[in-house]
């Protein structure tokens, strides 16, 4: 399944990408996607990729729990359920192949949502309850089926003007909530397996070392670029979910 150096390699970036998107830069996460594809079998790369994020995850929490705007994930929890469950019963009855394309456009949508939001000046609309029911659906279904929904929140957290640590902190506890609530879910479906999980305990390590250097490149970015990394990255991530 990773005979040879270049399953390696590709794990190592995975590892390395995963680490830094959780602390430092946040988008690039998706680029982790592909690499673990190249690795394990479709649906079992997003269950090796899982541990990976989890363990991101909790230097994330560590360095930024503080910093978190918890009335803006309560407002997402029910509708995020929702894409939950939609994208559990999407893993077992659908191909990879529909599902992609389907979100890479969407998110294209809600980054077309936000760009004209800033240029119009419609400070309303992230508090509209279609957009915030919108993407926590999205949110839910996607990290489900196959850990993308960063591009959707970052678009959601962007949008609620979210200064840079207060993003981070609020991401932070999203995504180690419902990575760690989908563990039996992936374990269940087989998505997990002792194989995936050998390979995630050699590349652990790599994402301590991003993880921990993040945050050192976190402190040199602006809020202005900050924030225009996250929308760029985010555009990258939908053309990647959908060209394939």
């Amino acid at each position: 399944m990773y005979e040879g150096l270049t399953p390696w390699l590709l794990g190592i970036a995975a590892a390395l990408i995963a680490g830094m998107a959780k602390t430092g830069i946040p988008g690039i996460g998706i680029l982790a996607v592909p690499l673990m594809v190249s690795v394990f079998p479709a649906k079992q790369s997003v269950g090796a990729l899982l541990p990976l994020l989890i363990c991101g995850d909790l230097f994330a929490v560590a360095y930024y729990r503080k910093s978190a705007q918890w009335d803006r994930l309560w407002e997402l929890f029910p509708c995020v359920m929702i894409g939950v469950i939609l994208g559990a019963l999407a893993l077992k009855f659908m191909a990879g192949a529909v599902f992609k394309p389907f979100l890479g456009g969407l998110i294209l949508v809600l980054l077309g949502v936000e760009l004209l939001r800033q240029r119009m000046g419609w400070q309303n609309v992230p508090n509209q309850k279609w957009f915030v029911i919108t993407i926590g659906a999205l949110a839910g279904f996607a990290t489900t089926v196959g850990n993308v929904a960063g591009p959707i929140m970052n678009i959601y957290l962007i949008s609620k003007g979210l200064y840079r640590d207060h993003f981070m902190g609020t991401a932070a506890w999203y995504f180690f909530i419902f990575n760690c609530a989908k563990v039996p879910l992936y374990i269940g479906l087989g998505m997990m397996t002792a194989d995936t999980v050998r390979f995630d305990l050699a590349m652990i390590p790599l994402v301590v070392v991003s993880a921990l250097m993040g945050r050192w490149v976190l402190g040199r970015i602006s809020q202005t670029v900050f924030k225009r990394v996250v929308l760029v990255l985010a555009a990258v991530a939908a053309l990647r979910l959908l060209l394939g």
